[in-house]
Protein backbone atom coordinates (compact mmCIF):
# COMPACT_ATOMS: atom_id res chain seq x y z
CA UNK A 1 0.00 0.00 0.00
CA UNK A 2 2.85 2.41 0.86
CA UNK A 3 4.61 1.73 -2.44
CA UNK A 4 1.38 2.28 -4.36
CA UNK A 5 0.82 5.59 -2.55
CA UNK A 6 4.31 6.80 -3.44
CA UNK A 7 3.76 5.86 -7.09
CA UNK A 8 0.47 7.78 -7.15
CA UNK A 9 2.12 10.88 -5.67
CA UNK A 10 5.08 10.63 -8.04
CA UNK A 11 2.77 10.39 -11.05
CA UNK A 12 0.78 13.43 -9.95
CA UNK A 13 3.95 15.45 -9.37
CA UNK A 14 5.27 14.53 -12.83
CA UNK A 15 2.01 15.73 -14.39
CA UNK A 16 2.24 19.01 -12.46
CA UNK A 17 5.83 19.56 -13.55
CA UNK A 18 4.99 18.81 -17.18
CA UNK A 19 2.02 21.18 -17.11
CA UNK A 20 4.13 23.98 -15.63
CA UNK A 21 6.83 23.34 -18.22
CA UNK A 22 4.73 23.24 -21.37
CA UNK A 23 2.54 26.17 -20.32
CA UNK A 24 4.95 28.63 -18.66
CA UNK A 25 2.45 31.50 -18.74
CA UNK A 26 -0.42 29.54 -17.23
CA UNK A 27 -1.60 30.62 -13.78
CA UNK A 28 -2.41 27.58 -11.63
CA UNK A 29 -5.53 28.30 -9.60
CA UNK A 30 -6.42 24.77 -8.49
CA UNK A 31 -3.69 22.80 -6.76
CA UNK A 32 -5.13 22.07 -3.31
CA UNK A 33 -7.31 19.26 -4.70
CA UNK A 34 -4.15 17.18 -5.13
CA UNK A 35 -3.78 17.08 -1.35
CA UNK A 36 -5.96 14.19 -0.19
CA UNK A 37 -5.61 11.32 2.32
CA UNK A 38 -2.99 9.53 0.21
CA UNK A 39 -1.00 12.77 -0.26
CA UNK A 40 -1.06 13.56 3.48
CA UNK A 41 -0.04 10.02 4.36
CA UNK A 42 2.99 10.31 2.09
CA UNK A 43 3.78 13.75 3.55
CA UNK A 44 3.71 12.19 7.01
CA UNK A 45 6.04 9.42 5.86
CA UNK A 46 8.53 12.02 4.58
CA UNK A 47 8.41 14.05 7.80
CA UNK A 48 11.16 13.55 10.36
CA UNK A 49 9.85 11.78 13.44
CA UNK A 50 12.88 12.19 15.71
CA UNK A 51 12.97 15.98 15.85
CA UNK A 52 12.15 18.20 18.80
CA UNK A 53 8.48 18.78 19.58
CA UNK A 54 6.64 22.02 18.89
CA UNK A 55 4.57 24.20 21.19
CA UNK A 56 1.89 21.50 21.62
CA UNK A 57 4.40 18.92 22.91
CA UNK A 58 2.97 16.18 20.67
CA UNK A 59 5.45 13.48 19.67
CA UNK A 60 5.37 11.26 16.60
CA UNK A 61 4.45 8.26 18.74
CA UNK A 62 1.44 10.10 20.16
CA UNK A 63 0.32 11.28 16.73
CA UNK A 64 0.68 7.81 15.22
CA UNK A 65 -1.51 6.27 17.92
CA UNK A 66 -4.52 7.48 15.90
CA UNK A 67 -2.83 8.49 12.67
CA UNK A 68 -5.70 8.08 10.21
CA UNK A 69 -8.09 10.12 12.36
CA UNK A 70 -5.50 12.86 12.86
CA UNK A 71 -4.74 13.08 9.13
CA UNK A 72 -8.45 13.12 8.25
CA UNK A 73 -9.02 15.97 10.69
CA UNK A 74 -6.01 17.86 9.35
CA UNK A 75 -7.22 17.49 5.77
CA UNK A 76 -10.72 18.73 6.63
CA UNK A 77 -9.40 21.78 8.48
CA UNK A 78 -6.97 22.59 5.67
CA UNK A 79 -9.61 22.37 2.91
CA UNK A 80 -12.29 24.25 4.89
CA UNK A 81 -9.96 27.04 6.01
CA UNK A 82 -10.41 26.19 9.69
CA UNK A 83 -6.78 25.18 10.09
CA UNK A 84 -5.00 27.46 12.56
CA UNK A 85 -1.25 27.55 12.29
CA UNK A 86 0.28 27.29 15.79
CA UNK A 87 3.17 29.46 16.87
CA UNK A 88 6.66 28.19 16.15
CA UNK A 89 8.78 27.31 19.18
CA UNK A 90 12.06 29.22 18.99
CA UNK A 91 15.28 27.73 20.32
CA UNK A 92 18.85 28.89 19.95
CA UNK A 93 21.53 26.52 18.69
CA UNK A 94 25.31 27.04 18.46
CA UNK A 95 26.62 28.58 15.27
CA UNK A 96 29.02 26.29 13.39
CA UNK A 97 32.57 27.30 14.26
CA UNK A 98 31.34 29.99 16.68
CA UNK A 99 31.54 28.51 20.17
CA UNK A 100 29.94 31.46 21.96
CA UNK A 101 27.45 32.50 19.28
CA UNK A 102 24.02 31.04 18.59
CA UNK A 103 21.38 31.37 15.91
CA UNK A 104 17.60 31.09 16.32
CA UNK A 105 15.71 28.22 14.76
CA UNK A 106 11.98 27.63 14.68
CA UNK A 107 10.42 24.27 15.56
CA UNK A 108 6.90 23.79 14.18
CA UNK A 109 4.51 21.24 15.62
CA UNK A 110 4.53 17.80 14.04
CA UNK A 111 1.14 18.38 12.43
CA UNK A 112 2.33 21.69 11.04
CA UNK A 113 5.37 19.95 9.54
CA UNK A 114 3.12 17.38 7.86
CA UNK A 115 0.88 19.99 6.27
CA UNK A 116 3.84 22.13 5.22
CA UNK A 117 5.42 19.06 3.65
CA UNK A 118 2.17 18.30 1.78
CA UNK A 119 1.99 21.85 0.38
CA UNK A 120 5.69 21.74 -0.50
CA UNK A 121 5.10 18.52 -2.44
CA UNK A 122 2.55 20.40 -4.56
CA UNK A 123 4.65 23.54 -5.07
CA UNK A 124 8.02 21.96 -5.84
CA UNK A 125 7.08 20.48 -9.25
CA UNK A 126 5.77 23.90 -10.29
CA UNK A 127 8.62 26.02 -8.98
CA UNK A 128 11.28 23.67 -10.32
CA UNK A 129 10.34 25.15 -13.70
CA UNK A 130 10.51 28.81 -12.61
CA UNK A 131 10.13 30.90 -9.47
CA UNK A 132 7.48 33.32 -10.65
CA UNK A 133 5.13 34.09 -7.77
CA UNK A 134 2.21 34.57 -10.16
CA UNK A 135 2.28 30.89 -11.15
CA UNK A 136 0.28 29.78 -8.10
CA UNK A 137 -3.02 31.48 -7.32
CA UNK A 138 -4.72 28.67 -5.42
CA UNK A 139 -6.68 30.33 -2.61
CA UNK A 140 -6.52 27.38 -0.20
CA UNK A 141 -2.75 27.06 -0.48
CA UNK A 142 -2.04 30.80 -0.37
CA UNK A 143 -4.29 31.11 2.69
CA UNK A 144 -2.33 28.38 4.48
CA UNK A 145 0.98 30.07 3.60
CA UNK A 146 -0.34 33.36 4.97
CA UNK A 147 -1.22 31.64 8.24
CA UNK A 148 2.28 30.19 8.56
CA UNK A 149 3.88 33.57 7.90
CA UNK A 150 1.72 35.19 10.59
CA UNK A 151 1.62 32.36 13.14
CA UNK A 152 4.08 34.01 15.49
CA UNK A 153 7.05 32.74 17.49
CA UNK A 154 6.98 31.41 21.04
CA UNK A 155 10.06 32.02 23.15
CA UNK A 156 10.28 31.75 26.95
CA UNK A 157 6.53 31.21 27.10
CA UNK A 158 5.65 34.42 25.23
CA UNK A 159 4.36 34.71 21.66
CA UNK A 160 5.60 37.50 19.39
CA UNK A 161 4.80 38.27 15.76
CA UNK A 162 7.89 39.35 13.76
CA UNK A 163 7.05 41.64 10.86
CA UNK A 164 9.54 40.10 8.42
CA UNK A 165 11.06 36.81 7.33
CA UNK A 166 10.14 33.15 7.78
CA UNK A 167 11.35 31.16 10.80
CA UNK A 168 14.30 28.90 10.03
CA UNK A 169 13.32 25.28 10.56
CA UNK A 170 9.97 25.36 8.80
CA UNK A 171 9.57 22.84 5.98
CA UNK A 172 7.98 25.46 3.73
CA UNK A 173 10.50 28.22 4.54
CA UNK A 174 13.11 27.41 1.84
CA UNK A 175 10.65 27.60 -1.06
CA UNK A 176 9.17 30.86 0.27
CA UNK A 177 12.67 32.32 0.63
CA UNK A 178 13.47 31.20 -2.91
CA UNK A 179 10.39 32.94 -4.24
CA UNK A 180 11.38 36.18 -2.51
CA UNK A 181 15.05 36.06 -3.54
CA UNK A 182 14.12 35.23 -7.10
CA UNK A 183 12.58 38.68 -7.44
CA UNK A 184 15.06 40.51 -5.22
CA UNK A 185 18.24 39.04 -6.72
CA UNK A 186 17.77 36.75 -9.74
CA UNK A 187 15.43 38.91 -11.83
CA UNK A 188 17.26 42.11 -10.89
CA UNK A 189 20.68 40.66 -11.75
CA UNK A 190 19.52 39.23 -15.09
CA UNK A 191 17.48 42.14 -16.38
CA UNK A 192 18.95 45.23 -14.73
CA UNK A 193 22.55 44.45 -13.81
CA UNK A 194 23.92 42.32 -16.66
CA UNK A 195 22.92 44.71 -19.48
CA UNK A 196 24.97 47.47 -17.78
CA UNK A 197 28.17 45.42 -17.35
CA UNK A 198 31.32 45.72 -19.44
CA UNK A 199 32.07 41.99 -19.39
CA UNK A 200 30.31 38.67 -18.97
CA UNK A 201 28.72 37.61 -15.67
CA UNK A 202 26.53 34.90 -14.23
CA UNK A 203 24.89 33.97 -10.94
CA UNK A 204 24.84 30.71 -8.98
CA UNK A 205 22.27 30.52 -6.19
CA UNK A 206 20.79 27.86 -3.97
CA UNK A 207 18.33 29.13 -1.35
CA UNK A 208 20.12 32.04 0.39
CA UNK A 209 23.65 31.08 -0.72
CA UNK A 210 24.77 32.83 -3.88
CA UNK A 211 27.88 33.57 -5.89
CA UNK A 212 28.00 36.34 -8.48
CA UNK A 213 30.78 35.71 -10.99
CA UNK A 214 32.25 38.49 -13.16
CA UNK A 215 34.73 38.57 -15.99
CA UNK A 216 35.94 42.07 -15.06
CA UNK A 217 36.89 43.27 -11.60
CA UNK A 218 35.42 46.75 -12.09
CA UNK A 219 32.01 45.18 -12.76
CA UNK A 220 32.25 43.14 -9.57
CA UNK A 221 33.12 46.20 -7.49
CA UNK A 222 30.26 48.24 -8.95
CA UNK A 223 27.69 45.55 -8.19
CA UNK A 224 29.06 44.94 -4.70
CA UNK A 225 28.70 48.66 -3.97
CA UNK A 226 24.95 48.62 -4.71
CA UNK A 227 24.07 45.08 -3.57
CA UNK A 228 23.48 45.99 0.07
CA UNK A 229 21.18 48.86 -0.99
CA UNK A 230 19.19 46.51 -3.21
CA UNK A 231 18.69 44.06 -0.33
CA UNK A 232 17.87 46.80 2.18
CA UNK A 233 15.09 48.00 -0.12
CA UNK A 234 13.31 44.69 0.53
CA UNK A 235 14.11 44.42 4.23
CA UNK A 236 17.08 42.08 3.77
CA UNK A 237 20.70 42.29 4.90
CA UNK A 238 23.88 40.79 3.50
CA UNK A 239 25.87 38.58 5.86
CA UNK A 240 28.82 40.80 6.87
CA UNK A 241 31.30 37.91 7.21
CA UNK A 242 30.29 35.89 4.17
CA UNK A 243 29.88 38.73 1.67
CA UNK A 244 33.23 39.59 0.12
CA UNK A 245 35.02 40.16 -3.15
CA UNK A 246 37.30 37.28 -4.16
CA UNK A 247 39.90 37.41 -6.91
CA UNK A 248 39.34 33.93 -8.30
CA UNK A 249 41.33 34.30 -11.50
CA UNK A 250 43.75 31.52 -12.31
CA UNK A 251 47.07 32.04 -10.45
CA UNK A 252 50.27 32.69 -12.41
CA UNK A 253 51.99 29.61 -13.81
CA UNK A 254 54.93 30.10 -11.48
CA UNK A 255 52.64 30.08 -8.42
CA UNK A 256 52.06 32.73 -5.80
CA UNK A 257 49.31 35.25 -6.30
CA UNK A 258 48.01 35.65 -2.76
CA UNK A 259 47.15 33.42 0.18
CA UNK A 260 44.76 30.48 0.00
CA UNK A 261 42.24 32.40 2.13
CA UNK A 262 42.29 35.34 -0.28
CA UNK A 263 41.87 33.12 -3.33
CA UNK A 264 39.17 30.76 -2.00
CA UNK A 265 35.51 31.00 -1.08
CA UNK A 266 32.85 28.83 0.50
CA UNK A 267 29.59 27.85 -1.19
CA UNK A 268 27.07 25.10 -0.39
CA UNK A 269 29.27 23.37 2.15
CA UNK A 270 32.42 23.32 0.03
CA UNK A 271 35.56 25.43 -0.04
CA UNK A 272 36.45 26.28 -3.65
CA UNK A 273 40.13 26.97 -4.32
CA UNK A 274 42.85 26.72 -6.94
CA UNK A 275 45.11 23.69 -6.83
CA UNK A 276 47.54 21.81 -9.05
CA UNK A 277 46.45 18.88 -11.18
CA UNK A 278 48.61 15.78 -11.51
CA UNK A 279 50.09 17.37 -14.63
CA UNK A 280 50.94 20.53 -12.71
CA UNK A 281 48.23 22.73 -14.18
CA UNK A 282 46.04 25.08 -12.14
CA UNK A 283 42.53 23.71 -11.71
CA UNK A 284 39.55 24.62 -9.53
CA UNK A 285 39.26 22.17 -6.64
CA UNK A 286 36.69 21.67 -3.89
CA UNK A 287 36.88 20.20 -0.42
CA UNK A 288 34.47 19.90 2.48
CA UNK A 289 34.23 23.26 4.25
CA UNK A 290 35.87 23.24 7.67
CA UNK A 291 32.74 24.31 9.55
CA UNK A 292 30.58 21.66 7.83
CA UNK A 293 33.19 18.99 8.53
CA UNK A 294 33.31 19.92 12.20
CA UNK A 295 29.52 20.14 12.49
CA UNK A 296 29.00 16.71 10.91
CA UNK A 297 31.55 15.13 13.24
CA UNK A 298 29.99 16.80 16.25
CA UNK A 299 26.61 15.34 15.33
CA UNK A 300 28.12 11.87 14.92
CA UNK A 301 29.82 12.20 18.30
CA UNK A 302 26.55 13.18 19.97
CA UNK A 303 24.81 10.22 18.37
CA UNK A 304 27.51 7.75 19.41
CA UNK A 305 27.37 9.02 22.96
CA UNK A 306 23.57 8.82 23.19
CA UNK A 307 23.37 5.35 21.61
CA UNK A 308 26.53 3.71 22.94
CA UNK A 309 24.49 1.05 24.76
CA UNK A 310 22.73 -0.08 21.58
CA UNK A 311 23.76 -3.46 20.12
CA UNK A 312 26.87 -3.06 17.99
CA UNK A 313 25.03 -4.29 14.88
CA UNK A 314 22.39 -1.56 15.29
CA UNK A 315 25.08 1.08 15.79
CA UNK A 316 26.89 -0.10 12.68
CA UNK A 317 23.69 0.12 10.61
CA UNK A 318 23.00 3.69 11.77
CA UNK A 319 26.60 4.82 11.20
CA UNK A 320 26.56 3.26 7.74
CA UNK A 321 23.53 5.35 6.84
CA UNK A 322 25.16 8.50 8.19
CA UNK A 323 28.36 7.89 6.21
CA UNK A 324 26.49 7.02 3.03
CA UNK A 325 24.52 10.25 3.38
CA UNK A 326 27.76 12.18 3.87
CA UNK A 327 29.35 10.58 0.81
CA UNK A 328 26.20 11.21 -1.25
CA UNK A 329 26.66 14.97 -0.79
CA UNK A 330 30.39 15.49 -0.30
CA UNK A 331 31.57 12.64 -2.55
CA UNK A 332 32.79 14.78 -5.44
CA UNK A 333 35.90 14.58 -7.57
CA UNK A 334 38.96 15.85 -5.68
CA UNK A 335 37.44 15.56 -2.20
CA UNK A 336 38.73 12.07 -1.45
CA UNK A 337 41.14 13.19 1.26
CA UNK A 338 38.39 14.92 3.28
CA UNK A 339 36.13 11.88 2.89
CA UNK A 340 38.86 9.53 4.11
CA UNK A 341 39.57 11.77 7.08
CA UNK A 342 35.86 11.90 7.93
CA UNK A 343 35.68 8.10 7.99
CA UNK A 344 38.78 7.97 10.22
CA UNK A 345 37.27 10.46 12.67
CA UNK A 346 33.93 8.60 12.72
CA UNK A 347 35.73 5.35 13.54
CA UNK A 348 37.66 7.13 16.28
CA UNK A 349 34.46 8.53 17.81
CA UNK A 350 32.75 5.15 17.59
CA UNK A 351 35.62 3.49 19.41
CA UNK A 352 35.70 6.28 22.02
CA UNK A 353 32.07 5.78 23.04
CA UNK A 354 32.16 2.01 22.79
CA UNK A 355 35.07 2.21 25.20
CA UNK A 356 32.86 4.09 27.67
CA UNK A 357 30.03 1.57 27.69
CA UNK A 358 31.58 -0.20 30.65
CA UNK A 359 34.37 0.39 33.15
CA UNK A 360 35.29 -3.29 33.05
CA UNK A 361 35.66 -4.18 29.37
CA UNK A 362 37.98 -1.64 27.78
CA UNK A 363 37.83 -1.15 24.02
CA UNK A 364 41.49 -1.06 23.00
CA UNK A 365 42.45 -0.24 19.43
CA UNK A 366 43.30 -3.90 18.84
CA UNK A 367 39.81 -4.96 19.94
CA UNK A 368 38.24 -2.18 17.91
CA UNK A 369 40.10 -3.20 14.75
CA UNK A 370 38.71 -6.71 15.11
CA UNK A 371 35.23 -5.32 15.76
CA UNK A 372 35.44 -2.94 12.79
CA UNK A 373 36.49 -5.87 10.58
CA UNK A 374 33.41 -7.79 11.65
CA UNK A 375 31.13 -4.73 11.46
CA UNK A 376 32.71 -2.65 8.67
CA UNK A 377 31.76 0.91 7.81
CA UNK A 378 31.47 1.96 4.14
CA UNK A 379 34.61 3.25 2.49
CA UNK A 380 34.66 6.73 0.92
CA UNK A 381 33.51 6.88 -2.67
CA UNK A 382 33.10 9.56 -5.29
CA UNK A 383 29.40 9.79 -6.08
CA UNK A 384 29.59 12.86 -8.33
CA UNK A 385 32.46 12.41 -10.77
CA UNK A 386 33.38 15.00 -13.39
CA UNK A 387 35.04 12.23 -15.39
CA UNK A 388 31.88 10.11 -15.55
CA UNK A 389 29.91 13.21 -16.50
CA UNK A 390 32.40 14.10 -19.24
CA UNK A 391 32.19 10.55 -20.64
CA UNK A 392 28.39 10.70 -20.84
CA UNK A 393 27.34 11.61 -24.41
Amino acid sequence: MRTLGREIISTRQEKLAKLAQIEPKRVLTTLAHHIDEVWLREAYRCTRKDGAVGVDGVTAAQYEADLEAHLASLLERFKSGRYRAPAVRRVHIPKPGKAKKTRPIGIPTLEDKVLQRAVLMVLEPVYEQDFLDRRVRDGVIRRAIGKWLNAGVMESGEVSHPDRGTPQGGVISPVLSNLYLHEVLDVWFEHEVKPRLLGRAFEIRFADDAALVFEREEDARRVLAVLSKRFAKYGLRLHPEKTRLVDFRSPPRAGGGGSQRERSFGLLGFTHFWGRSRKGRWIVQRKTAKDRFTRALREVGRWCRAHRHWPVLAQQAALRRKLQGHYAYYGITGNGRALARFLYEVRRLWRKWLNRRSWHARMTWEKFVRLATRYPLPQPRVVHSVYRRAATP
